[in-house]
């Protein structure tokens, strides 16, 4: 992997990661585009690759949302029972993904992580969110914050962010649509998800390196590695503070079209033979 193909990558995970457009069916669309899938074992590596590189965005929100984070921590500690409530629900809503996602790794990257899986999760996406935007702006602006949030309404967001285990789904998406749809301000429902990742992401950043960091530096080295890092952490800062922002004034619906546009035109190079999947 060359130095401009990690940057690129790293640019890519940082700008889409946080927004409901799904960042694992991006990267693995440009990783094609660049041909970085020639075989399958390379293909593996790549695939760790896009998800060590997810360790960069995690930074972005830690810097962020510094101050949510200490909070919680003081919470951990004993000294700020908001925090704690608010860590003890983020628990709760990680809980399904830390018991689907080591079962379903192998599964997901056999029989999913190819071109037309990719393809359906962004246009079946793409109309979960028209729909959602639309019964949006039919009911209003919700009114809940994050110390509304109980339990039962943690673990349901938490069961459907497992969905987006599927590359191209997007977790963004199943964690502030299901939020908005029980009521949650659009501020509200954005930095759940992004708090919510810190835990998801770090879980299968983690996993990802002991199971195939190995493998993935012995086919790209160190540096391109760190390069994509960095890119991931200062794009993903820059995505975040304008994504709260446009959500609030334009909603989900351009973000919709934007996924259905992404998967016609994928569904168009699949058929007409520009990318493929790499044989097992």
């Amino acid at each position: 992997m060359s130095w401009w193909q990690a940057l690129v990558l790293g640019i890519i995970e940082g700008v889409t990661e946080y927004l409901p457009v799904s960042s694992t069916g991006h990267l693995i669309l440009t990783s094609w585009i660049l041909g970085l899938g020639e075989d399958p074992a390379r293909w593996s590596a790549v695939f760790t690759f896009e998800i060590v590189i997810q360790a960069g965005a995690i930074a972005a929100v830690l810097i962020l949302y510094r101050q949510r984070v200490a909070q919680m921590l003081a919470g951990l500690a004993g000294r700020n029972p908001e925090g704690r409530r608010l860590l003890v629900h983020l628990a709760i809503a990680f809980a399904p993904a830390a018991v689907l996602g080591p079962l379903l790794d192998d599964a997901i990257e056999g029989y999913l992580n190819g071109p037309w899986p990719v393809t359906f999760a962004l246009f079946a996406g793409g109309l979960l969110m028209l729909w959602a935007a639309a019964r949006q702006r039919r009911r209003g602006e919700g009114d809940l914050d994050l110390p509304d949030l109980d339990g039962k309404t943690a673990l349901t967001i938490g069961l459907c962010q497992c969905v987006a285990m599927w590359p191209g789904t997007s977790r963004s998406m199943m964690t502030i649509v299901p939020a908005l749809l029980l009521g949650f301000s659009t501020a509200a429902a954005a930095e759940f998800s992004f708090l919510l990742g810190l835990l998801t992401l770090s879980a299968a950043t983690g996993y990802k390196f002991v199971t195939g960091g190995g493998a993935m530096f012995d086919s790209f080295g160190f540096s391109p590695v760190l390069l994509g890092f960095l890119a991931a952490t200062i794009s993903a800062a820059l995505a975040v503070k304008w994504f709260v922002a446009f959500l609030t004034r334009r909603g989900l619906a351009p973000f919709a079209w934007y996924r259905l546009v992404v998967a016609a035109l994928l569904a168009l190079g699949v058929l007409l033979g520009w990318w493929s999947m790499p044989a097992s």
